[in-house]
């Protein structure tokens, strides 16, 4: 959990491929606010809560002797879901394949 609390909210409206305008139909401001914020803001606890709906998150404290386990959890999550999408990924739909499987052995 790098970074200051402004900086994951920018990675999560990036990574959801967001711009700073788009968040005024999310949340309600206008892009000057929300760049603000994001810059150099120290907005109001409300102000979070908005901002973290806004991106699809959830505010949440974590006591710091839970910290590292909570990380654990999310490092193994992101690793589950990295190798579903390359098994994914390699996976051929029938729309791609028609003729995948035709012609192998039946064993």
């Amino acid at each position: 959990m790098a970074g200051s609390l402004l900086q994951q909210f920018k990675k999560r409206r990036l990574e959801l491929g967001l711009k700073q305008k788009d968040m005024m139909m999310r949340i309600g401001v206008s892009r000057q606010q929300y760049q603000r914020l994001e810059s150099k803001g120290n907005p109001r606890l409300d102000t979070l809560e908005l901002i973290a709906k806004g991106l699809n998150c959830e505010l949440m404290l974590v006591p710091r002797e839970k910290m590292q386990a909570v990380e654990s959890v999310l490092e193994n999550i992101d690793t589950v879901l990295a190798s579903n999408q390359a098994t994914d990924n390699q996976k051929k739909s029938l729309s791609d394949d028609p003729w995948q499987d035709m012609f192998e052995d039946d064993r």
